[in-house]
C-alpha cells in the first residue's frame, strides 16, 4: 500500500546556519523533486520571514520548522533565567513558523542536546518536572499562535531524558495539552527502538513528523535500516505528513563538531539528497 505523504530535506544537508541567503538552496531542492524543505531555525535574527516565504512560494515549496537547543536553551536547568531564553527563543520560532504558514516547531526543547549524564532517579525526576512543567507552558504559547510543538527522542549520546518512544509519549501524557505533539527521528530509533514498528504505533495519532536518514546517516537506501518495518508502522498509524531527510555536511566545522560526522557521507550532499529522494519516493509508493 502506498504512503499517502509529502517528501522534504533539510537545509543542514548543505550549510548552517539557516538565513535569508539560504533560499539559494530552494531551487535545487524543488527540481529534485521535493514538496518541502525543513528549516532549522539557529539563529532567528538571520531569518527575514517576508523574504523567505515569497521564496517558498515562488518554488512551490512548504516549510517545516525546527529548533536547535543548545546549551543556553535547557529548560530542565536549574537557573530559571536559562528557562526564560528557551521561552523566548522558542517564541521567535513560533512567530517564523505561522509568517511562513507552516503548523509546527519541532525538535527535542525538552532539554539542552548533548546534555547526557548518569544521574541520580531523584535528579531525573526533578529534571523531568521542570521538562513537564515549562514545556506546558510551551504548549499555552504554542496555542495562542495556532501552533503545535512535535517533540522529538533523541539517542542516549545526546541526551540522557528522552531516548524512546515509549518515555516521549510519557511526557505528552504529563504535559497533558492537546499542542504537544511527536516528531520521530528514524536515525535515533534505529540506535534505541528494539521494534520500529512498535514504536510508531506508540507515537499513533501524536505523529505530526518524522525524519530519516540511514542509520549512519548517510543516504536512504543504502544502509541497515528496516524500511519495511517503518512502512507497516506509518501506514498503520495512517500518517499523512511529511517525511525529511535529515542529515548533515562536514564542511560546516561547528555543525559536524555538534553532530560529530567527521567525513562525507556521500559523494556529494547534492548526491544524497537527490539519491535519498529517489529511494524514498519508490518506497514509498510500491
Amino acid at each position: 500500500m502506498a504512503l499517502d505523504i509529502k517528501l522534504g530535506v533539510t537545509t543542514w544537508l548543505w550549510t548552517s546556519p539557516f538565513s535569508t541567503e539560504t533560499v539559494s538552496l530552494f531551487p535545487k531542492i524543488k527540481k529534485m523533486g521535493y514538496d518541502a524543505v525543513e528549516i532549522p531555525v539557529e539563529d532567528p535574527g538571520l531569518i527575514d520571514p517576508k523574504t523567505v516565504k515569497k521564496a517558498l512560494e515562488d518554488h512551490g515549496l512548504s516549510p517545516i520548522i525546527c529548533g536547535a537547543f543548545g546549551p543556553s536553551r535547557d529548560l530542565t536547568h536549574e537557573d530559571p533565567s536559562f528557562h526564560q531564553t528557551s521561552f523566548d527563543y522558542i517564541q521567535q520560532c513560533l512567530d517564523i513558523s505561522v509568517e511562513l504558514g507552516a503548523k509546527f516547531v519541532a525538535g527535542p526543547m525538552y532539554s539542552a542536546v548533548g546534555k547526557a549524564r548518569l544521574v541520580s532517579p531523584e535528579q531525573k525526576k526533578i529534571e523531568w518536572d521542570r521538562a513537564v512543567t515549562n514545556l506546558h507552558k510551551v504548549c499555552l504559547m504554542a496555542e495562542k499562535a495556532g501552533q503545535e510543538i512535535a517533540l522529538e527522542a533523541l539517542n542516549r549520546f545526546e541526551t540522557d531524558l528522552i531516548n524512546t518512544t515509549e518515555e516521549l509519549m510519557r511526557l505528552i501524557a504529563d504535559i497533558n495539552h492537546p499542542a504537544a505533539k511527536v516528531l520521530l527521528d528514524g536515525f535515533h530509533m534505529n540506535i534505541e527502538e528494539p521494534d520500529i514498528e512498535k514504536a510508531i504505533l506508540q507515537a499513533g495519532d501524536k505523529l505530526i513528523h518524522v525524519q530519516v536518514s540511514e542509520n549512519y546517516r548517510g543516504t536512504p537506501g543504502t544502509g541497515q535500516t528496516r524500511w519495511e518495518d517503518y512502512k507497516r508502522g506509518l501506514e498503520k498509524v495512517n500518517y499523512k505528513g511529511t517525511i525529511t531527510i535529515e542529515s548533515f555536511t562536514p564542511e560546516i566545522k561547528e555543525l559536524a563538531g555538534a553532530v560529530c560526522i567527521w567525513k562525507p557521507l556521500a559523494a556529494s550532499q547534492d548526491a544524497l539528497a537527490s539519491d535519498g529522494f529517489r529511494f524514498l519516493k519508490d518506497w514509498a509508493s510500491t
